[in-house]
């Protein structure tokens, strides 16, 4: 899934020469907590987030100097350099940059102009539903010795049981490189069938592994 699929495109920007007073102001009119600033040319300038407004905005201690402060513009707080994506980035490679680089946002630019924005939320809900795990199913751990044609071997057991797969997730096995762990999501509450398949086909089930399924 790219990018392009799960951005915002309804944005709200600002300029470096907004004051603080009117980042506050957006952020609560629209419940944002990213705001994009472009200069003149429509081209990103920097970002402000909801932090760095809380930051710059005067405590109720402070009133006396809370008009001032808030009349700032938003070029002394504005973060620049900041990490942008394209439409056409995959939505995998943008989680990998959130964290990598802790951030919880990015700008989405095309030919210079930010047409877009996405946010750690849109991902974590992407991913949820490519998982399926929002889905009524069961989870079944499979670890496999690191070789072609294992999954197609997995999958052929479950066709014969017309089980249907909703994901497939391939991790590292934790004690040795010469194994895998095979996460599958199936739409079946009941997988006891499934897994006695699998082990009778020589596959080694991780999970579940509990009392009551036969060995």
């Amino acid at each position: 899934m790219i990018i392009e699929e799960i951005m915002n495109t309804h944005i709200h920007t600002l300029s470096p020469d907004d004051t603080i007073a009117a980042a506050l102001q957006l952020c609560r009119d629209h419940k944002i907590r990213h705001i994009p600033i472009l200069n003149t040319e429509g081209i990103l300038a920097g970002l402000v987030t909801d932090r760095d407004i809380k930051d710059a905005t005067p405590s109720i201690l402070q009133k006396e100097n809370g008009a001032e402060e808030l009349n700032k513009p938003l070029s002394l707080i504005m973060k620049t350099g900041v990490i942008t994506s394209h439409p056409l980035d995959f939505v995998e490679d943008v989680a990998a940059a959130f964290y990598e680089h802790n951030i919880s946002c990015m700008p989405v630019v095309k030919s210079g102009k930010v047409i877009g924005m996405v946010t750690e939320t849109d991902v974590l809900h992407t991913f949820v539903e490519l998982t399926g795990v929002n889905q009524p199913g069961s989870r079944i751990e499979i670890k496999v010795e690191n070789k072609a044609g294992v999954l197609f071997d997995i999958l052929q057991v479950l066709h014969h049981r017309r089980v249907n797969v909703q994901s497939v997730l391939v991790y590292p096995y934790r004690d040795t490189e010469t194994h895998k762990v095979i996460v599958l999501r199936i739409r079946t509450m009941n997988p006891v069938e499934v897994i006695d398949d699998l082990k009778k086909a020589g596959h080694h089930v991780l999970w579940p592994n509990m009392p009551g399924l036969r060995p």
